[in-house]
């Protein structure tokens, strides 16, 4: 474990300019959350690198990203370089193109050590960004936030390190999105199964539903101006569904609920099978 490090050999791609947004997929939070639910005991929060890549339109696009060990008092971090130099080297075998962009920590907003583990990527790459992750749920979710640091100098003399908020984009996929949401909840009381995530689905689909039917009500009655954009798109979504009369819906409908059906029940069957099995061989291991 070391405080402190000498510049280090990686090459650098980020131009002298600080980022102006920053994108993350959703395997890098899912990772993050991951790894401060197997922090140590004595941790309060983890920290890690992200990896990723500088878009031409100034926009940090983070794709992966690792924990780094480290540990922190009110005055003092050390983190644990040779893992992180270990851990940057077996990255770049698979993922040449992935570099490091910045890092991240658990926890809501800027700590007090956060600008000293800023200056040590600060030594890797220029201008890094540092992505915050409220798995503390302070004000009730998982807020997620990055920020870039800026220099505050009074003439030639150094003052301090200032972090400003920049837009984040959280690129999912529905699946994804999903999942994040159950994340973000403070209570959960257990997963939904594929019935019950269907059925919230087409919940979600009515309410949708209702309210593009609100809007084009109001259009016809002139209570809102038209809106071109708006219309093109509902005309462009209307005309990618298949025309299906409504009886040839219906089967495709309950074929699909069936199948779904049939797997539910094969997999009850296989976990009550296993049950069985482990309990037979547990009490001919006692015989």
């Amino acid at each position: 474990m070391a405080s402190s490090s000498p510049a280090l050999l990686f090459p650098s791609t980020s131009s002298s300019s600080s980022p102006s947004s920053a994108r993350v997929e959703a395997v890098v939070l899912f990772n993050i959350c991951d790894s401060y639910v197997r922090r140590p005991d004595q941790a309060d929060r983890v920290i890690g690198t992200l990896l990723g890549s500088l878009l031409p339109d100034g926009t940090v696009h983070v794709r992966n990203s690792y924990v780094v060990p480290h540990s922190e008092s009110a005055d003092q971090v050390a983190i644990d370089i040779e893992y992180h130099h270990n851990m940057y080297a077996s990255h770049q075998k698979v993922n040449p193109k992935e570099v490091i962009v910045g890092w991240f920590s658990t926890g809501f907003g800027v700590s007090g050590g956060s600008t000293l583990i800023h200056d040590f990527y600060s030594r890797e790459v220029q201008n890094p960004i540092h992505l915050t992750v409220d798995t503390g749920f302070t004000r009730g979710e998982a807020s997620i936030k990055a920020y870039i640091s800026s220099n505050l100098s009074l003439g030639d003399r150094h003052l301090a390190a200032q972090f400003q908020e920049i837009p984040l984009d959280l690129k999912m996929i529905e699946a994804e999105k999903a999942g994040f949401e159950i994340l973000k909840s403070t209570m959960v009381e257990k997963l939904p199964n594929d019935l019950e995530g269907m059925e919230s689905s087409m919940e979600k689909l009515y309410i949708l539903i209702d309210e593009i039917y609100k809007y084009v009500d109001d259009v016809v009655e002139g209570r809102v101006a038209a809106d071109n954009k708006i219309g093109r798109f509902i005309s462009e979504s209307v005309a990618s569904m298949p025309k299906l009369s409504p009886a040839v819906f219906d089967k495709l409908f309950n074929d699909k609920i069936q199948d779904n059906l049939a797997l539910v029940y094969l997999s009850s069957i296989t976990r009550t099978q296993i049950t069985i099995a482990e309990k037979l061989n547990t009490a001919a291991q006692i015989l």
